[in-house]
């Protein structure tokens, strides 16, 4: 264990502290008594810098309701003035559930024997990803079990080339982004070479004693190597990752503190935070039962923390996937959320056809179809958006932070958001949907703050009811 708090160090007990934490959560008790400290906090958050791990757990154990307030009220103005109503969907891949980890809250723990174990082949992946082209999905998120032997790094990559490869009608999953377990920087050279967009991985918990009785055998126990995976991958060149923990594994104030120190870190040593955060909370699935695990939030919790996220990383996009209600998904994209997932499978296999036996590694809490969801974010003043140009363009990065920081994005994105929308409604909409979506798409082409974007977003826009596709700025 480390005896001294260092942000720049490669050390993992170095950067997430655990003294560092306890003295954090102790001055967040005392400091969060204090109204006018409080609201000062966020009156520093409105310049749209962030907080410091400290500054946010305060608010985080404030309990003011003028303060929580002031704090939702930010973190709406915050969302807006980066991404304005722009929601980003995804949906998940699994490729293979086969894993040698004995994580005691993952259904796909090496000891669960009954669980139906599967690892798609390559031509079961065109049959998945067609059927997730035919939905409307350009954007995937690969998920993969810790198994050397049946996952090895080339099934991953040889599974990726096959994605990008498939053209099916007017579909193509034109970015692919990668949460597999922690491995080598050699590794993670390999996959951005293979293209991928953002390197996904949730710590879980960030407390090292737990993470470890909560991961008791196989490769994923070694908390070092865990925790210590993002430098690896920024080290091989991948410059966008994705950071997360699982909310209800642990105390939450704990882990929303040491979410935030992998944050300064990654600024501290590599000059970018993460590209996103991600909060899922703890589900049932197969032989995990939430009653296990005492330190499940609230749904009120749960918002609180999005919105504190949102204001002390006012760049990253904060991700929310079906574990979640529809009730759920639409209070905390409110307060900051501006990605989520659609017609999620959670099992390997089932896109193409239903599943005679469940795989799942989560129960799913949103069940609609993806046009519904597309229905419902645009009846809620919300533009759907399957943009991927920033990757493509190479906006990725301190390169797409500059801009995000900023707001600048913005020219960029309103854009690209209303081209992909309308892909989507003219190839895949119901007569429903189509209806409000072109409604959207009209009104929003007056919040592209550029003229000559907006002229030439025009010109795309007809080009793609003539049957052209993939337009961007």
């Amino acid at each position: 264990m480390s005896t001294v708090y260092d942000p720049h160090s490669p050390h993992a007990d170095a950067f997430i502290h655990h003294e560092e934490i306890l003295d954090t959560l102790a001055y967040a008790d005392r400091c969060s008594k204090d109204k006018n400290f409080c609201l000062d906090l966020v009156r520093k958050a409105r310049e749209m810098k962030g907080l410091t791990h400290r500054e946010a757990s305060v608010l985080l154990a404030a309990e003011d309701v003028d303060v929580i307030e002031a704090i939702y009220g930010l973190a709406r103005e915050i969302k807006d003035r980066i991404y304005g109503q722009r929601i980003v969907l995804f949906a998940p891949l699994y490729l293979s559930n086969y894993c040698i980890n004995g994580c005691v809250y993952c259904p796909y723990h090496a000891k669960n024997h009954h669980i139906p174990r599967k690892k798609l082949t390559q031509e079961e992946i065109v049959r998945e990803v067609t059927a997730l082209q035919d939905m409307g999905h350009k954007r995937l998120a690969l998920e993969t079990g810790e198994d050397p032997v049946n996952n090895p790094i080339d099934y991953v990559l040889e599974s990726i080339h096959t994605i990008y490869s498939i053209k099916h009608k007017n579909g193509a999953i034109r970015r692919v982004n990668v949460n597999i377990a922690a491995t080598t920087v050699e590794n993670y050279r390999k996959l951005k070479e293979a293209g991928i967009g953002t390197y996904i991985l949730f710590q879980e918990t960030y407390h090292r004693k737990n993470y470890e009785a909560l991961h008791p055998t196989g490769p994923k126990h070694d908390y070092a190597y865990h925790t210590e995976a993002m430098d690896r991958a920024m080290t091989g060149g991948i410059d966008d990752v994705g950071i997360g923990v699982l909310f209800g594994l642990n105390q939450y104030r704990y882990d929303f503190a040491g979410l935030l120190m992998h944050k300064e870190h990654l600024e501290a040593v590599f000059g970018v935070g993460p590209h996103t955060i991600s909060v899922p909370r703890i589900r049932p699935a197969d032989d995990i039962s939430v009653s296990s695990f005492p330190n499940a939030i609230s749904d009120d919790l749960f918002k609180k923390i999005v919105a504190i996220l949102r204001i002390t990383v006012p760049y990253t996009g904060i991700i929310i996937s079906t574990r979640e209600s529809a009730r759920t998904r639409k209070a905390v994209l409110e307060v900051g959320v501006s990605q989520i997932s659609g017609a999620s499978r959670t099992s390997v296999g089932g896109y193409a056809e239903e599943e005679a036996e469940d795989s799942s590694q989560f129960e799913v809490n949103d069940n609609r179809t993806l046009d519904q969801v597309i229905n419902w974010l645009l009846t809620d003043g919300y533009i759907p958006s399957f943009c991927t140009a920033c990757y493509r363009a190479g906006r990725t990065g301190d390169r797409f932070m500059s801009l995000a920081k900023t707001g600048a994005i913005s020219n960029c994105c309103q854009p690209n958001a209303l081209l992909t929308l309308k892909e989507y409604l003219m190839d895949y909409a119901s007569e429903a949907t189509r209806k409000k979506g072109l409604e959207v798409i009209e009104r929003e082409l007056l919040h592209i703050p550029s003229l000559k974007a907006r002229g030439l977003c025009e010109q795309y826009l007809k080009k793609i009811e003539q049957g052209e596709r993939d337009f961007r700025f």
